[in-house]
Parts: structure tokens; sequence; C-alpha cells
């Protein structure tokens, strides 16, 4: 059962490949926010996938993030998810990123309970 509380967390090290310059989100070499944010959002749907019912998933709708700090090619970022509401299909998470203790993003996520195929049907799948 889907009930506020559910927490999961997800973690990356910080490659060549999510980074700002690579990403185009910016020219530095330093984790790009989409590559945070990405994270963050994989923490939330692993939090709650175990407990949907056969056939269903979870789709991303909103998030509104802040990401406080830089982290380094080669440094390790661990994401945290807490399911804080559930209303029927909308999910609503607090995320969190961290480089060891330290905060380097913060924000609110928001999924809703799809049933895939008929999610994958609209789009001609």
């Amino acid at each position: 059962m889907l009930k506020a509380g559910l927490h999961f967390q997800t973690q990356m090290v910080v490659s060549p490949g999510n980074t700002a310059e690579y990403i185009g989100s910016g020219d530095m070499a330093v984790l790009a926010t989409p590559a945070m944010v990405a994270l963050m959002e994989n923490a939330a749907m692993l939090a709650v996938a175990p407990l949907l019912p056969e056939g269903s998933t979870t789709v991303g709708s909103c998030i509104s993030t802040s990401h406080l700090k830089p982290s380094a090619v080669g440094a390790t970022v661990t994401a945290r998810a807490e399911l804080t509401e559930v209303d029927n299909r909308r999910l609503t998470f607090r995320v969190e990123a961290y480089e060891g203790e330290e905060k380097i993003g913060e924000g609110e996520h928001v999924r809703y309970i799809v049933d895939r195929e008929k999610f994958l049907a609209r789009i001609g799948k």
C-alpha cells in the first residue's frame, strides 16, 4: 500500500558524461543540474515501484528543485526521495541530493501512477 513515509535512495559517481559541459546545460565539468534531477526522479520512481499494481508504472509530471552546490567529476552523489502525499494517482515526494553529508540539492517532485500499456498507446507505441 502506498503511504507517506516510503523512501528510497540512489547513487551515482559523477562522470564526464553527466557534467553540465557534456549535457549542454552549462560550460563547466561539474554535475549537471539535469543529471541531478534525473537521479532524484529515479529515487522517487524506485521508492514506489514494488508496490504498484501489475502493469502500472509512474511518470514524472513536475519537479521544482534547487541545485545548491557543485560536484566534481569523481564525486559520489546520493539522491533521496520520500513520499509525502498520496492523492489517488498523484504522488508527491520530497527529494534531496547529497555529496557525502553535504546537501547539494533539494525540492519537490510529483509523479502519477499510469497503466503502462494505455500510456504508450496514447503515443502510438
